[in-house]
């Protein structure tokens, strides 16, 4: 962010970063609550993801008016306004992060009835996903093009784990058709997380654009390495 004469515009910039990272935290949160109420079969935890999924999106309202507020009467330039534009996209793929979270927990709930015997896929893609969203964090808060790219350059792999896992459930319903709900749980709290790492993916490309002014989205990841590089003189 450019320096400032106007100590109140600093402030103002300062504490919308701080909320956005004080989401993040809420998210993040959630996620691991929601997978260790499954991996620990934890139903309290699960129902306290959902419960809480209301602050997440208070908090997206707030920040909502923190920037419009910053666009109306501050009319923000250059870094500045190229960091206010990423702060209204994250905010907004971090509540999808809250609401996936919370779909994972409700997932899991179902598990009681229904208790999945597979789930080391789910360790090993979980793990990925939790790698990928603090990436995306550390990015926005350091202004980190590192992390970016590590976030960006991790998804192939998600997803390669994900379809596979996808071919995984369907081989155990068709080989036990009474393995079809417990597969099909499995199968939606997969989807959540593979869907997280995307929405992780979105932010990283908006701390590119935030800190070099490169728009990264809709390109492989080798051709977002080659922006960025290019970008910083490698």
């Amino acid at each position: 962010m450019t320096q400032h004469t106007i100590k109140r515009f600093e402030d103002e910039l300062n504490e919308l970063k701080e909320s956005i990272l004080e989401m993040g935290g809420l998210v993040e949160k959630a996620t691991r609550r929601s997978m260790n109420s499954l991996f620990k079969n934890d139903l309290k935890r699960a129902k306290k993801v959902i419960k809480r999924d209301s602050t997440i999106n208070a908090m997206e309202i707030r920040i909502d008016e923190m920037t419009r507020s910053i666009l109306a009467l501050r009319q923000p330039a250059a870094g500045d306004l190229r960091f206010v534009m990423t702060a209204i996209k994250v905010v907004t793929d971090l509540e999808r992060m809250g609401d996936l979270a919370e779909d994972i927990a409700e997932n899991m709930l179902d598990t009681e009835e229904h208790p999945l015997t597979h789930i080391s896929s789910l360790h090993s893609l979980s793990d990925m996903v939790f790698s990928q969203l603090g990436d995306a964090l550390d990015a926005f808060a350091r202004g980190d093009l590192d992390a970016a790219m590590h976030c960006i350059e991790g998804n192939q792999k998600v997803h390669e784990m994900y379809n596979a896992m996808q071919r995984e459930y369907l081989t155990y319903m068709l080989e036990d058709p009474r393995q079809i709900t417990t597969a099909l749980i499995a199968s939606n709290i997969s989807r959540d997380l593979e869907r997280i790492g995307d929405h992780a993916v979105n932010i990283s490309e908006m701390v590119i654009y935030m800190v070099q002014g490169s728009d990264v989205r809709h390109v492989n990841p080798e051709a977002a390495a080659a922006i960025v590089s290019s970008k910083l003189g490698k």
